[in-house]
Formats: C-alpha cells, structure tokens, sequence
C-alpha cells in the first residue's frame, strides 16, 4: 500500500508540474486572463485556468479508484460541476447566486448517499458548499489557496482516506511550482472552488461513520477548525461586509491575506505565516476528531 502511494504521489506531481503548460496556453488563446485593478494585487495579465490540470487529474484519479473506493463517481460527477461552474466564471462572469446553487447542488450529490441523521447532513453539506467558495475567497496571493489545500488534503490522511490525500497533494503540489513564488498563472475560480469541493467532500465521505453520532455543535466545532484558514476569512468576511450594509458578496481588500501582507511587507512571508496558522487549525481540528472517535 505504501508503495502504491508513493507511486500515486509521483505521478501525481508530474502531471501537475507538466499538464499545466497547456493551461497557460489555452488560456493565452482563449484570452482567459486575470486583468489587474485596484483590489487585485498583481500589475501584469496574467492567464489564469490552472484548474483544468486539478480537474483533469482528479479525474484520471478517479478512474483508477473507481472500483476500489465507494462513491467515486459522485465525487467525479459533483467535482466536474463546480470546477466547469468556476471555469465558465474565468471566462464571463456568472451571478454569485447560480454560483452558490451549483456548489449546493454538487454538495447534495455527496451528502445524500451517506448514512447521516438528516440534521447533520445539512450541516455538512453548507459546509461543503461554504469551504468550496471560501477557498475562492483566500486565492488572492500566489500560492496561498494551493499550499492551504495540500496541507488540508495530507490531513486527509489521518481519517483514512490517504489515497486521495497523496495523490490531491501530489497534483496541487505540481501546479505549485507554476504559481509560487512568481505566479505564471493563476488557479482562477474554476481551480480554486475545486480544491476547497475536494477537500470538503473527500473529508465528509471518510469521516461520516464518526460525525454520523455527533451532536450538532460537535460537527460545528470540528468544521471549523478543519475549514480552517478559509473558513475563518469567509465568515469575518461576510460578516464585516453585511454589518457595513453590503451584500456578502461584495469584493474588498479586507482579507486576512491583505492584512498579512501589510504587516509582513512580502507576499512569501505572508503565505508562510498564514500556512502556519491554518496547521494549527487543523492540528486542533485533528485533535478534536480523534476524541470524538
């Protein structure tokens, strides 16, 4: 088993690493390019679409597990859907509502097949839906929505699901390369909703034989630590934006990675620090697990 997830990690991060060319080509070609304004950080057109190598990888991963992991083809199903709903964004932009209502609806298509009391599967699938828009929010500094999501996917590995959480890694890892330090192209939101439905999902599906019994603030209290890094940026985002009288959606530089990066001055120093607190969020989300086993 070991070595199957080695060799599933290695292959993994050279299809990263070599597919994502191509989507900086398409993305040159189809003029899918992150333009820069006054909430953006970046000065230069930079093609975004990354994501097509995450998707097409998670896909190549499903076909090999197909038959050794249950409820693969919903996830290969529910994951394409959110990744072509973001995909379609980068190109023209789509209301935040539809948006919402394909994540829920790709959500549902995982809850739904779980043994769950009916309570706790709505809490974990607006925890689904919510993770997979809050790693859009964060995607606002190189390398800091990808290198969040593989330190999330390697926690997979302690609920029992290392077989994606390797090769989930492997491939982000990959992409890595291309968008840190000096990003050659962005994960857009069809890249980052993906990564944040991935770990969402995958995470639910491991872990519902133990979050079936728990109490409503039990799950509560493990999804938030687990989320993480997003999550906690969504909603002090949310909030602040909806306390001002705007709609949640509204965009603004009031993200946790804005401020970081006035305090630090460096975009490297930014992501490190905040790398290092979304492991503490998930060594006490770990932690909280364990117990409630």
């Amino acid at each position: 088993m070991n070595v199957q997830l080695i060799l599933t990690g290695l292959c993994g991060f050279f299809w990263g690493g070599f597919i994502t060319p191509l989507s900086i080509r398409l993305a040159y070609n189809y003029q899918i390019m992150d333009l820069p304004d006054q909430r953006k950080i970046h000065k230069e057109r930079t093609p975004r679409g990354a994501g097509l190598g995450l998707w097409a990888g998670y896909l190549l991963w499903a076909l090999y597990f197909v038959s050794d992991i249950p409820g693969v083809r919903y996830g290969a199903l529910s994951a394409t859907l959110v990744f072509f709903c973001g995909y379609m964004d980068d190109m023209k932009s789509l209301s935040p509502f539809i948006r919402l209502a394909i994540h829920l609806f790709a959500a549902t298509l995982i809850v739904l097949p779980l043994p769950l009391p009916l309570l706790n599967r709505f809490v974990c699938l607006v925890w689904i839906a919510g993770t997979t828009s809050a790693y859009n929010l964060i995607d606002g500094v190189n390398g800091l929505c990808i290198s969040v999501f593989i330190s999330s996917a390697l926690a997979l590995c302690f609920v029992g699901d290392a077989p994606f959480g390797v090769a989930g890694a492997a491939i982000a890892l990959g992409v890595l390369c291309w968008n840190f330090p000096m990003a050659q192209t962005f994960l857009g939101d069809g890249g980052s909703t993906l990564l944040g439905f991935l770990f969402a999902s995958h995470f639910v599906t491991a872990a519902s034989p133990v979050l079936a019994p728990l109490g409503v603030h039990e799950l509560v209290l493990v999804f938030l630590l687990l989320g993480g890094i997003p999550v906690l940026d969504t909603l002090v985002a949310f909030s602040r934006r909806i306390l001002r009288g705007k709609s949640p959606f509204y965009p603004d530089r009031g993200h946790l990675h804005h401020h970081f990066l006035e305090w630090t001055r460096s975009p490297f120093w930014a992501v490190t620090c905040l790398l290092l607190l979304h492991a503490c969020f998930l060594a006490g989300g770990a932690t909280v697990y364990a117990k409630l086993r």
